[in-house]
C-alpha cells in the first residue's frame, strides 16, 4: 500500500509537486494523469526515493520514504519511459540475475523468478542473447522484468508502452494487469486515455503540480456528465487553467 500525504518539490524558484495526497491500496491500479510538465514523473521519483521530498509524507508498506529509504526501496519496482536502464554486452537473463543481485536474491530465488517473467512477457526466444541489438520493444520487456525481479509489493510504471507496437503494448499490458491480480499496488502513468482506461481502477489528475481531481473513471464521466475520459481530462485542465489566470 502507498499513503502519500501532502508532498511538495521544490526546484528553488518552481514548485514540481504542490501538496499532493492519494493511496494506492493493494491490488489496484491507480493512474496518475497530466500533461507535459504536470508533475507526474517528479511524483512517481519522489515515491522511487530518487528525489528527496521537500515537504509533506509518503509511506510504502508501512516504511516512511524519508526515514526508512532503504527499506521503501525494497518493496518497490521502478520503470520509467525513455529509460531501459540495461547493459548492452549482457544477455537479458543477465540482467536480470544483475538486478535480482542487487536487490538481495538468492540465486535459487532469482532463477524462479527470471524463469516465471520470461514466461509472463514471452521473452524465451531470446532471454540468453545480448540485449545490444533487441528491438524496443523487447528492451522494454526486459526492462520491465528487470525491474520487478524481486517481486515487490509496489510497482511504479512511468508510461512504460511507449515506443511498443500494438502486440509488444499488449503484452505489457496484460503483465500490468497481472500484477494486480497479484494483489500489487500499481502506480502508472500513460497519456493514452484507452490505455488508462482499459487499465486503471483509478485516476488521479494532476496539473501545474496540483492534484485537481481523483477518482474511479465512472464516477469522474458520471459527475462531469461525459462518457469520454479524454473529455473530461481536456475539460478538468482548462477549467484550472481558467482558474489560475
Amino acid at each position: 500500500m502507498v499513503e502519500v500525504i501532502g508532498i511538495t518539490k521544490q526546484f528553488k524558484k518552481v514548485k514540481a509537486v504542490d501538496e499532493v495526497s492519494f493511496n494506492v491500496n493493494n491490488g489496484e491500479i491507480v493512474g496518475l494523469l497530466g500533461e507535459n510538465g504536470a508533475g507526474k514523473t517528479t511524483t512517481l521519483r519522489m515515491l522511487a526515493t530518487m528525489l528527496k521530498i521537500s515537504s509533506g509524507k509518503a509511506i510504502v508498506n508501512g516504511y516512511d520514504i524519508a526515514k526508512e529509504p532503504d527499506k521503501a526501496r525494497g518493496e518497490i519496482g521502478i520503470l520509467f519511459g525513455g529509460d531501459v536502464g540495461l547493459y548492452d554486452r549482457l544477455t537479458a537473463r543477465e540482467n536480470m540475475m544483475y538486478f535480482a543481485k542487487l536487490n538481495g536474491m538468492s540465486d535459487e530465488e532469482a532463477k524462479s523468478s527470471i524463469e516465471n517473467l520470461a514466461g509472463q512477457l514471452e521473452m524465451e526466444e531470446y532471454i540468453d542473447k545480448r540485449v545490444g541489438k533487441f528491438s524496443r520493444g523487447m528492451k522494454q520487456k526486459v526492462s520491465i522484468a528487470r525491474s520487478i525481479v524481486h517481486n515487490p509489493s509496489v510497482v511504479l510504471f512511468d508510461e512504460p508502452t511507449t515506443g511498443l507496437d500494438v502486440s509488444a503494448a499488449r503484452i505489457v499490458q496484460d503483465f500490468i494487469l497481472n500484477c494486480k491480480k497479484e494483489n500489487k499496488a500499481v502506480i502508472f502513468s500513460s497519456h493514452s486515455m484507452a490505455e488508462v482506461e482499459k487499465l486503471c481502477d483509478r485516476v488521479i489528475i494532476i496539473h501545474k503540480g496540483k492534484l485537481i481531481e481523483q477518482g474511479t473513471i465512472d464516477d469522474l464521466k458520471r459527475r462531469y456528465n461525459n462518457s469520454d475520459l479524454e473529455e473530461v481530462f481536456v475539460s478538468l485542465i482548462n477549467r484550472g487553467e481558467r482558474y489560475e489566470g
